[in-house]
């Protein structure tokens, strides 16, 4: 405070100082504009770049929006939605996406002039699968300020056939770049389509694939559960009610009808139940081992992916082993991972069988001793490597008189892998 004062007394006294101090902080304002003028071209050299760079930039973007609708096919409300980054890529006055005979998209003046003829001339590029220059002849307007004087017809295809047709028009006779550019952009959405046409088979794929793990476990399971109830009516009926509960809870997950995956803490409860059943047949003879860590029970497993493993452990495993044996199943955490085993100390099984299976690539399953077959396990296999990738497949340890041990690894986080609820078919 005391500082203050002397200083305002001193400019009092002297009037140099007020001049001084204009000018000291003029210098300071100036300095402190050229800084930000600096900074603002600095960071505008950082973001926008060049003119070309700017471009491509631009343009990844439009594609990068247009991409999504189309990977859900070329539907009359995909195309909706692509229709207008496909515009906004080409420049063009208008643009539209034909199947078949119908336009199910259009962006830009003329619809009403020109659907119907664009329709048309879409029709024939797709039958002759060749790209298809349209001349003002091909565009017939009844009035005089028609906006659409040509354009370029490119045939999309999506798995060796057509599927649609991207019509760009133009004002005028096709520029010498149309035809390029549409055909690049045709290209390019011709791979959305495939992508989609991919997607669709993988999950048809995926289940099928769970249909003939289904049709592979059920029959003889379902007997032997079936008959060993029955055996149950007479002597202990009490016990045949509870094991028909239990067989009917079985059969409604293995046979729902919607969902890839499901949970840990499901395919457990269902192998539970599983056990429950053959325990009625086997009595004594087969004995469980479950160590299971409560943080892994919410990871989701690809539905059915556990009770192979378990089915072949009870019926090539333990069933031809006099006396019977042990199933022990662990599921542990393992930081970003979840780690399940299902080991028996069963008969086990010829390890160049499994390498052969390995070579063979196709097979689904692997010969057993008993003249039966190890159900699922390279349906599983494959699941699971299709799923989280080729580092997850199964790992199987066995020789014969030795028991057999499978383990899998299961990240706790994989993009696009959900649970779905169980439906009853």
């Amino acid at each position: 405070m005391l500082r203050s004062r002397v200083g305002i007394d001193s400019v009092r006294a002297d009037g140099t100082g007020v001049t001084t101090t204009l000018v000291l902080m003029a210098a300071v304002a100036v300095v402190i504009a050229a800084a930000l003028v600096a900074l603002v071209r600095l960071r505008a050299r950082r973001l926008i770049a060049t003119p070309a760079q700017r471009a491509t930039y631009e343009v990844l973007h439009t594609a990068s929006l247009a991409a999504p609708p189309l990977r859900d096919g070329l539907t009359r409300a995909g195309a909706g939605k692509a229709v207008r980054h496909l515009h906004s890529l080409l420049g063009t006055p208008a643009i539209a996406l034909v199947a078949g005979s119908e336009v199910l998209a259009w962006e830009g003046p003329g619809e009403g002039n020109h659907a119907v003829q664009v329709a048309a001339l879409a029709a024939a590029a797709a039958r002759t699968e060749r790209p298809l220059l349209l001349r003002a002849a091909d565009l017939p307007c009844a009035t005089l300020d028609c906006a659409l004087r040509g354009g370029v017809a490119v045939p999309l295809d999506s798995g060796g056939r057509v599927v649609g047709v991207l019509v760009a028009l133009a004002g005028s006779e096709p520029p010498p770049g149309l035809l390029r550019a549409a055909l690049e952009t045709g290209r390019w959405v011709s791979t959305q389509l495939e992508l989609a046409d991919a997607d669709v088979q993988r999950d048809a794929l995926a289940r099928a694939e769970v249909r003939a793990l289904r049709a592979q476990i059920s029959p003889h399971f379902i007997y032997n559960a079936l008959s060993a109830i029955g055996s149950l009516i007479r002597t202990d009926p009490e016990r045949a009610r509870e094991l028909i509960a239990e067989f009917a809870e079985f059969t409604r997950y293995s046979f729902r009808s919607h969902g890839e995956f499901t949970t840990l803490a499901e395919e457990l409860r269902s192998i539970d139940r599983y056990l429950l059943l053959e325990r009625a047949r086997f009595g004594d003879r087969l004995q469980v081992r479950l160590q299971v860590a409560p943080e892994v029970l919410p990871v989701v497993v690809p539905f059915l992916c556990l009770q192979p493993l378990v089915e072949n452990a009870v019926r090539h495993g333990l069933a031809p082993k006099p006396g019977g044996g042990t199933i022990s199943i662990v599921a542990a955490d393992a930081g970003a991972e979840c780690h399940i085993t299902v080991d028996d100390d069963g008969v086990g099984m010829d390890p160049a069988l499994l390498q052969r299976r390995s070579a063979g690539g196709a097979e689904a399953d692997v010969p057993s001793e008993d003249g039966g077959h190890h159900v699922g396990l390279g349906n599983v296999d494959d699941r699971l490597r299709s799923v989280f990738g080729d580092g997850f497949g199964l790992v199987v340890e066995t020789a014969l008189g030795a028991g057999t041990k499978v383990s899998m690894r299961v990240p706790k986080f994989q993009p696009g892998v959900r649970p779905s609820a169980p439906v009853v078919p």
